[in-house]
């Protein structure tokens, strides 16, 4: 009975040594699978921060990137806006101040005045050739009406002036035509006058042949 009872005591004492064993084994393993998850998450979070870095410079690149081409837009528009306005500021210029602006490059580079932007009439006078007076009836159903004018003839040339020394006569008879022809509605109006002028010019240079007039200048138109 005694030795019984002893066995039962050396079995319980080894099962307690078995217990208390497995107790400490299962405890150092929970502590090494704590140390291997402490160690991989440690090592997933050095990765994200590798990973993120690159990506944050490169962000940082694109908005630098965009700034300088929205600087550079914004300077073209400007400078197109200030470019308009000056372009503007020429074209609504007085139309006087450009002739004289016109003028005054000419004079310093030497006098050579070209025809004029606002008129179309050459600021340069050719040589004058002077006519008698004309003396002729206007076309008129209300009554007799007479014109009175006296002309002189810008010719290109000294040389012209013999030929027209030697057609006076054709030349007298040409204006006078073209005068008696008119009506007073037709030369009231300074208008009806310019044409009368071209209408002159054109049907004299047709009959002309060492040079050609340029234009004719009324220095006395009356009517009566």
């Amino acid at each position: 009975h005694s030795t019984c009872i002893e066995m039962k005591r050396i079995y319980k004492y080894e099962n307690i040594i078995n217990i208390s064993d497995m107790r400490k084994e299962k405890s150092c393993y929970n502590m090494i699978n704590s140390n291997i998850k402490g160690f991989l998450m440690a090592e997933e979070e050095k990765e994200t921060q590798e990973e993120q870095a690159p990506a944050a410079e490169k962000k940082s690149g694109s908005m630098m990137l965009i700034i300088i081409i929205v600087v550079l837009i914004l300077l073209i528009v400007v400078g197109g806006v200030v470019a308009l306005l000056m372009m503007g500021g020429d074209e609504n210029q007085n139309p006087q101040q450009q002739q004289q602006q016109q003028m005054q490059q000419n004079n310093n580079q030497g006098g050579n005045y070209p025809q004029s932007q606002n008129s179309g009439i050459s600021t340069e006078i050719g040589p004058m050739y002077p006519l008698d007076t004309f003396t002729v009836n206007l076309l008129s159903e209300s009554g007799r009406r007479y014109l009175k004018v006296e002309m002189n003839l810008e010719i290109n040339g000294e040389e012209l002036a013999m030929e027209l020394d030697s057609k006076g006569a054709v030349i007298r008879d040409v204006i006078i035509r073209l005068l008696s022809s008119k009506s007073l509605e037709e030369i009231s109006t300074a208008k009806g006058k310019d044409k009368l002028k071209s209408q002159i010019v054109d049907q004299l240079n047709m009959r002309m042949r060492d040079g050609r007039i340029k234009n004719v200048y009324f220095t006395d138109f009356v009517v009566q």
